[in-house]
């Protein structure tokens, strides 16, 4: 048992491991699931009912002190990550739907080598576009993900030193963390997690993957998405996405020094109207029909070649035309939970196929005695010297056939 003094004056008992698992409390006021507190000077509280963690007075008003730029706050975090041994990794060059299906945190969540790593993604959801009508909806947007493998016990603390980063007086902000497990069927793959709320805008998602491909991740990887974009809208006080500013620099004036924006809208308004118009009206239905089988028994045949990583962009490639078909409601409601079974049923062979090439490699991002410890076949001397790393308690939960 390990305890924090809270700010409200409350102490909270803590089994060790909670990262690991749903553990039992012993305090004041009862939550019904983790989070992973360890003492700083920040003033943490737990409200009633259990579930939400907050920073901070909840009636305090938030101060502005300067603006960063939309590129600005991709750097920020960048250059914040890199100092804690992330290594900085470019987006994943296909269309995905959300920063987890890139190679970075799917495929590297699965078997026992560490891994820390952080990169922007593009991601694309069509069933998501407005036209470019809607203030903070789109089809494409950002996300900035953060994998951390083994999650650490510190993992809260790192995540409110990037807000403080980014300029935000955590004394002067309501931040709070509010249970939202996460699953992702067409991936097999489910978390433990909240979101995290900032002055009442989700802005992160945190989650502690249980699950990839339908494989057990030992050890828990630990996951940070932020919503860019609806940082940067708080950051910037705007309330419509596109008047983001992305950047702006000086220029020489008639009469001195001149100001320039670039705006979100100005980058992505006409993209957003324009693949808008295709996902919802022009996408050709049967065309997309024949891509999507096409992928599907392309992926099944490399698989047996065991190349997981070919066989995952072409999983990834039918996950996308899926995705146009249901935006152009060419997939009837029980049609749609059969694909998405076909999806996951793919992304389990590549997960499975992708465990066992790591394997047959000894596991190589592992010391040389951890590695042959997962592989079974360790020595009395290297038991000895293995790192103290102890898996999860599994932790069961049946995936719905639709998300």
């Amino acid at each position: 048992m390990r305890s924090d003094v809270l700010g409200c004056g409350q102490v909270l008992y803590m089994e060790e491991g909670y990262h690991q698992r749903r553990p039992r409390y012993a305090a004041k006021r009862s939550v019904s699931r983790p989070f992973p507190l360890k003492s700083h000077p920040l003033a943490l509280f737990l409200p009633r009912g259990g579930g939400v963690c907050r920073c901070a007075r909840p009636d305090a008003s938030p101060e502005r002190h300067f603006m960063l730029t939309f590129q600005q706050i991709i750097l920020t975090l960048q250059s914040y990550w890199d100092k804690q041994g992330c290594a900085l990794l470019q987006p994943y060059d296909m269309e995905v739907g959300a920063g987890t299906s890139h190679t970075a945190t799917f495929l590297r969540a699965i078997g026992p080598e560490p891994w820390r790593a952080a990169y922007v993604q593009p991601s694309r959801r069509p069933k998501d576009g407005r036209y470019g009508e809607n203030p903070n909806r789109m089809q494409h947007y950002y996300q900035y993900q953060v994998v951390l493998k083994p999650a650490p016990e510190n993992i809260l603390d790192l995540y409110l030193g990037s807000l403080q980063a980014l300029g935000l007086d955590l004394k002067q902000n309501d931040v709070r963390f509010v249970e939202d497990d996460w699953e992702n069927p067409t991936l097999g793959a489910w978390g433990l997690g909240w979101e995290v709320w900032l002055n009442g805008m989700e802005v992160t998602q945190f989650t502690y993957f249980q699950q990839v491909g339908g494989l057990d991740c030992k050890p828990v990887l630990g996951e940070i998405t932020y919503g860019i974009e609806r940082l940067a809208m708080y950051l910037q006080q705007v309330e419509n996405v596109f008047d983001l500013v992305w950047t702006e620099w000086e220029e020489d004036g008639p009469d001195g020094k001149v100001l320039r924006r670039l705006t979100y809208g100005d980058v992505f308004h006409q993209n957003e109207v324009e693949q808008s118009t295709y996902n919802f009206e022009h996408s050709n239905a049967e065309l997309l029909f024949t891509f999507f089988n096409a992928y599907e028994s392309e992926a099944r045949r490399i698989i047996e070649q065991r190349l997981a990583l070919p066989a995952y962009e072409l999983i990834l490639k039918a996950a996308h035309t899926f995705n146009l078909l249901d935006a152009r409601g060419a997939i009837s409601v029980t049609e749609r939970a059969a694909y998405i079974g076909r999806i996951r049923a793919l992304s389990r062979l590549v997960a499975q196929a992708y465990y066992d090439s790591r394997e047959a490699l000894g596991f190589p991002m592992l010391g040389e005695a951890a590695g042959a410890h997962a592989r079974g076949t360790v020595t009395d001397e290297q038991e000895a010297a293995r790192p103290n790393w102890v898996p999860p308690l599994k932790v069961e939960r049946k995936l719905e056939d639709d998300a």
